[in-house]
């Protein structure tokens, strides 16, 4: 049969045709030899070039195609794996909650879109391997995006859906010798397109390996493992396989700790066969000791010859819910979690296995512990890399209807419009997902956690859903978010799991007494630049025996893609780049990672100290070492003291003895004597890696702290040097030996300022108060809000303000500024009308010194009424041949008020064009805290040099704030003409408790209704 009926593909009921039943990933191999060497001969891999055609819709596409005497050999090519949106064809579209039709064609249930609904005609030509021939044949595509017909030799095959989950179709009756036609016919959207409206772009096509292989007499068909328990302690486990197989015969199973045979034995097999073996003393699996065995499984023939090797990694580990807390091998556990979107900005939702190892290595190097597989089942490699490398997971099933129950909610839609609720038509799709997913990834320790789905509200079909879990596996638990939205079933979740809750509603959560263990399963949006208070969430998890069990960062990585602009330059698009409508724009951005170069970006240094699962605080008197591992001593790593000298490392050596068991605390003295000489002293106690790992190298830092012991006042400076004021109509100058300084009441500012003989300020210096809003400003209307601070900044005026004297022709004179002349130095003092509502003004004073140094202040008196200041500061702009920074400060990346625990205090150098962070959005970036001096040069080492009394804020960007925020793009940004410096009394943090609504936390606001100061100096060198 070949013909197909196309309106099924819109049908909830019709979601699988003759798809062979899930089972759990994992390769099988005929003979031993090519076990160990990973190569099959009874499996042949189809990725490569496949014949294409594309079509915009059902009606257009190539009728007849997939006929066994229809000649596709001069069709276009596409590579497999691959989204046909990243090879030419269609455009990527990203949106969030919305569907993606909406607007375009009616959203209504029981339909898709007809007039555009992209249509892949896929053609394989292959012949079989002699190997492979005669035998048993079937096809398995482990990832195609979003509904599938398949043919072979112009019979119909079968058709599946459910994007992320693996399916395997039996080719034996339509298989012939010599030249096969396999045609698969892939459409955009489906009937589970409803159920597949995660935040993220929407593709289609074969984007995961395809495999053919042949099955021997007796072959594994499925394979289950359990490490099973017995009461309180750990010091035996029963091993549990059951095997599901085909053909008569039996099967050898052999266990085995590296090299160490710890047992073989024979079963005989039968439609499901079951083993158990108990196992002494078993190394337990964690995230913090990934302990694995070996399992190797043989199966015979009824003459005994072996047909078939497969090997599977076994991790011993308890994870259950006992007290209403989570408990690891018996330990409480917090995760340390972070969502993963599987993307690319090459190829999309088709990861490289080296990009996925890399998200790995990445995570574990900065002490991420869980990942949550947002949304939807990731490729096979991931779990097995969580096995390796030590992360646990909560496995999440491919659903979300998100634009469902938004309609909902806000009430443009009833509740007939929820999926999948408890309607019928819906239910065997949901289940048929869950047991995929269930099926596929049971075998793996680091799965911990099942999850439903994601934002499809609640109902008795996913209470069924979860139902059906507990009966399958009760090694592991059931999370489901929704059940916080619709509360009619608490018990379809184990926990009491919500998103983007804030410290204080947890706290109210747990302070109600006996309930059950809170996560956020999405937390911290991450979304440019962000994380601001992420230590409250951390500091919540340590209280002792918490309720509030940890979270995860919302998200992994920035879904961004490459692509040129008009001037053939690459840059990270996102929503909205491609044309697509409707799109979301840049809330794909969310990262933790930069998503074209999946480098860390600077949120990670806050990310990696707030998960150190090792806490050391620093004082004059002692340090304090806190061990968070449940299962690790401090033995395990090298310990180091670090002791500098006003930024400027002054000896580094190894400490012995800093032993703290798992769990535990303890006090160290101080390892070095207080010193005496002038200087600010800081000590960091450094945990590192005593060996290489799969994922760091011996050295890497694991964790620190950090503390200043002591800080000496230097002497009094010498006599102050000579200078010359001169007091024209409307300029002061000041003139010392190196420098001179021009003041006027005309500009209203500081014009110009020589040393050496050449002009370092190509503007007048002037009061700031904005920033460039981040995506979490615009998310909660901080523009709107605190807008004339922006208008602050740009037109302040010290006309008519200033020290008022008679005119003697009538009325009043305002002098601004006003001057006088000390012994040591000379003060210029102007006086600014902020135009703001109330009325407002400031003072920035200059004090000249003879040689050379300005000390500037800037006073703020308070004001009732007015909203807190983005900033408080003074912005210079310079020549960009500046283009040199090296600041004793907070680093190495850039820090805010509420974003600056992961930094140390340091000397640092870079180029000022590397503090622009790669945010795909150009926003606030670049700042960096606790500041005692900063120099900003020329590569000659020429320029200005900024200090402090008490630390500031600095910052030295190739653009202004506003230029900043007027760039949608990077490449919107202007041609770099100036350094822009600003030196920051205060500035607002960056929040990011989410990104719609949640402001900064008043603590990290500058308060307009209080008086400030903020008293810096600069100076040529």
């Amino acid at each position: 049969m070949a013909a197909f009926d196309y309106a099924k593909v819109k049908d909830p009921t019709f979601f699988a045709e003759n798809v062979l039943p899930p089972h759990a990933s994992g390769k099988i191999y005929p003979t031993r030899e090519e076990m160990l060497a990973g190569e099959s001969s009874m499996a042949l891999r189809l990725d490569g070039l496949w014949k294409f055609a594309y079509a915009k819709n059902y009606a257009s596409a190539i009728p007849g195609f997939e006929k066994e005497d229809y000649d596709c050999t001069l069709w276009d090519e596409i590579h497999v794996p691959a989204h046909i949106q990243m090879e030419g064809y269609d455009v990527p579209q990203y949106a969030n909650t919305q569907y993606p039709w909406d607007g375009r064609e009616e959203v209504q249930q029981g339909g898709i879109p007809e007039r555009f609904n992209p249509v892949a005609s896929y053609v394989k030509y292959f012949e079989l391997p002699e190997a492979m021939q005669n035998k048993p044949l079937r096809v398995e595509f482990e990832g195609v995006e979003s509904g599938m017909a398949l043919w072979l030799n112009g019979q119909y095959v079968g058709y599946t859906e459910d994007t992320f989950s693996a399916h395997a179709f039996d080719l034996t009756p339509y298989v012939k010798p010599g030249i096969n036609k396999l045609a698969a016919q892939v459409f955009k959207w489906t009937s589970s397109s409803w159920c597949e409206d995660q935040d993220f772009y929407r593709f289609s096509g074969i984007y995961r390996s395809v495999w053919l292989y042949a099955i021997p007499e007796v072959h594994l068909e499925d394979l289950s493992v359990r490490t099973l328990f017995e009461g309180e302690g750990f010091s035996h486990a029963d091993l549990e396989v059951k095997l599901k197989t085909s053909g008569a015969g039996s099967a050898c199973l052999t266990l085995k700790e590296g090299e160490k045979e710890l047992f073989s034995e024979s079963v005989s097999l039968e439609k499901a066969a079951h083993f158990s073996h108990r196992v002494e003393s078993p190394k337990l699996w964690s995230a913090e000791e990934p302990n694995l065995y070996d399992l190797e499984i043989v199966l015979y023939n009824a003459a005994g010859e072996a047909v078939e090797y497969t090997t599977r990694k076994v991790g011993f580990r308890k994870f259950e819910m006992k007290g209403n807390r989570m408990l690891i091998n018996g330990k409480r556990i917090v995760f340390k979690g972070a969502n993963r979107h599987e993307f690319s900005a090459v190829t999309g939702r088709a990861c490289s296995p080296e990009e996925t190892e890399l998200d790995v290595r990445t995570m574990k190097q900065n002490n991420i512990n869980a990942i949550r597989t947002s949304h939807y089942q990731n490729q096979d490699l991931l779990y097995d890399l969580c096995d390796r490398y030590g992360l646990y997971m909560i496995a999440e099933n491919n659903l979300e209807t998100h634009g469902t129950w938004d309609a909902y909610n806000m009430g443009t839609r009833g509740k007939e419009f929820l999926l999948p609720d408890g309607k019928p038509e819906w239910r065997e799709m949901m289940l048929n997902r869950l047991r995929a997913t269930y099926e596929r990834d049971k075998n793996h320790p680091a799965v911990v956690i099942w999850s439903l789905g994601n934002e499809s509200f609640g109902g008795e079909t996913l209470l069924e859903m979860s139902e059906m879990l507990r009966q399958l596996d009760n090694t592991r638990l059931v999370h489901y978010e929704g059940v916080y939205w619709d509360p009619r079933y608490p018990q379809t979740t184990d926990m009491e799991s919500r998103m983007y809750a804030k410290v204080t509603d947890i706290e109210a959560y747990l302070a109600q007494g006996d309930v059950r263990p809170f996560i956020n399963c999405e937390y911290s949006h991450a979304m440019g630049n962000s994380c601001g208070a992420l230590h409250k969430y951390t500091e919540l998890a340590d209280r002792e025996n918490s309720g509030y069990q940890g979270g995860f960062i919302w998200d992994y990585i920035d879904q961004s893609i490459f692509k040129k602009d008009r001037y053939g330059k690459w840059f990270q698009a996102f929503g909205g780049d491609f044309g697509e409508r409707p799109t979301d724009y840049n809330f794909s951005g969310n990262g933790i990672v930069y998503g074209g170069d999946r480098a860390p970006s600077p949120k990670m240094q806050e990310v990696k100290f707030c998960y150190q699962n090792i806490a050391v605080e620093v004082d004059a008197a002692a340090f304090r070492v806190w061990n968070k591992n449940l299962f690790v001593s401090t033995d395990a790593y090298d310990c180091f003291a670090l002791l500098q000298k006003d930024g400027v490392l002054v000896r580094e050596w190894k400490l012995e003895g800093i032993t703290v068991a798992p769990d535990s605390k303890r006090d160290f003295p101080l390892p070095v004597e207080l010193p005496t000489a002038p200087g600010e002293y800081a000590l960091t106690i450094s945990f590192r890696l005593k060996a290489d790992t799969l994922w760091a190298k011996a050295g890497h830092e694991v964790a620190f702290g950090q503390g200043i012991i002591a800080k000496i006042d230097a002497p009094a400076k010498a006599k102050a040097a000579p200078f010359v004021v001169t007091c024209g109509t409307h300029n002061i100058g000041v003139r010392g030996e190196h420098f001179d300084a021009l003041f006027s009441d005309l500009n209203g500012g500081l014009t110009s300022y020589r040393w050496g003989g050449k002009e370092m300020i190509e503007e007048v210096p002037r009061p700031n108060f904005w920033r460039a809003p981040i995506d979490n400003d615009m998310g909660n209307n901080m523009a709107g809000l605190r807008g004339q601070w922006k208008l602050a900044s740009l037109y302040a005026t010290t006309k008519g303000v200033g020290k008022a004297i008679p005119n003697p022709t009538g009325g009043t004179t305002y002098i601004n500024p006003v001057h006088e002349v000390l012994e040591d130095s000379v003060v210029v003092k102007y006086q600014y009308n902020l135009q703001t509502t109330p009325a407002a003004g400031c003072t920035l004073t200059y004090r000249v010194f003879g040689d050379g140094r300005i000390e500037t202040t800037l006073h703020w008196d308070p004001v009732e009424g007015l909203p807190g200041m983005p900033e408080f500061g003074v912005l210079f702009k310079i020549n960009a041949d500046y283009d040199h920074l090296e600041w004793y400060g907070n680093g190495p990346a850039e820090t805010y008020w509420d974003r600056q625990h992961g930094a140390k205090l340091g000397v640092y150098r870079n180029l000022v064009a590397d503090n622009m962070a790669q945010y795909l959005v150009p926003q606030e970036c670049g700042a960096k805290t606790g500041v005692r001096w900063a120099k900003v040069t020329d590569r000659k080492g020429r320029g200005l040099l900024f200090t402090a009394a008490e630390p500031m804020t600095f910052s030295a960007l190739p653009y202004t704030p506003h230029e900043m925020e007027n760039a949608r793009h990077p490449y919107e940004l202007p041609p770099v003409h100036y350094t822009v410096i600003r030196a920051i009394g205060a500035q607002m943090g960056v929040g990011g408790d989410d990104s719609w609504g949640a402001p900064v936390h008043p603590e990290y606001i500058p308060d307009a209704s209080k008086s400030m100061d903020f008293t810096f100096s600069f100076q040529g060198i």
